[in-house]
């Protein structure tokens, strides 16, 4: 359903940025599985591109999860001192190399994930689709709350757990895994705070410019 109870064939709409954004990597800079885990909780709160110029000198200094797991925080925090909150952060990665150990190890389930400290939907859903997994539901990240709302898909919500409950209720499951990182790319390059809307390969099906802009 939209915004007004009418039935919308929400695969069919968005169609233009599925095929735009379709296997597009994740805009954190890793190598592998251990490098996306790292990184993912170390940009809750910060930005990518932040985490990506940190992200060459720690991976020299702890390049799997058991030279981590052998770390403490005097050792770990001067390569992570830049990274917002990385106190807490740094407690977060080092109990979890603690407990995982190996880098085969690492949990590829949203369980899995999510009973690890610092890890939550947004985060795990991350992992999942960068690594090719099943997807248990949607990314919903600071990008994909402000634009789904404007889309129609979901109502306004600071809570990305409850955009994304709204995200799972709306769009068929075959399309879950590709189409949080499509609005996601979407809202870092075009739906930004001030929107771009005249450039959107959407603005012919979104709430926002339709109804509110236009004030249809």
């Amino acid at each position: 359903m939209d915004l007004f109870g009418e039935k919308r064939n929400w695969e069919q709409d968005l169609k233009p940025i599925l095929k735009k954004y379709k296997g597009k990597k994740h805009p954190l800079n890793y190598e592998n599985t251990y490098q996306l885990l790292v990184m993912v909780v170390l940009s809750a709160q910060d930005s990518d591109a932040n985490i990506n110029n940190i992200a060459p000198d720690l991976f020299t200094k702890f390049p799997t999860l058991k030279s981590l797991s052998k770390a403490d925080s005097e050792t770990f925090t001067p390569y992570v001192s830049k990274v917002r909150n990385h106190a807490t952060k740094t407690n977060w990665l080092l109990e979890i190399a603690r407990t995982i150990k190996d880098d085969k190890s690492i949990p590829l389930t949203m369980n899995g994930l999510t009973v690890l400290k610092g890890l939550g939907r947004k985060s795990a859903n991350v992992i999942l689709r960068e690594t090719d997994q099943p997807a248990e539901g949607i990314i919903t990240d600071l990008h994909v709350i402000r634009v789904a709302p404007r889309l129609g898909i979901a109502q306004e919500s600071k809570e990305g757990n409850k955009v994304e409950k709204q995200l799972m209720e709306a769009l068929p499951k075959k399309i879950w895994s590709e189409i949080g990182m499509a609005i996601s790319f979407l809202g870092r390059e075009i739906c930004r705070p001030q929107p771009k809307c005249e450039e959107c390969v959407l603005n012919d099906i979104c709430y926002y410019f339709l109804h509110l802009k236009n004030g249809i």
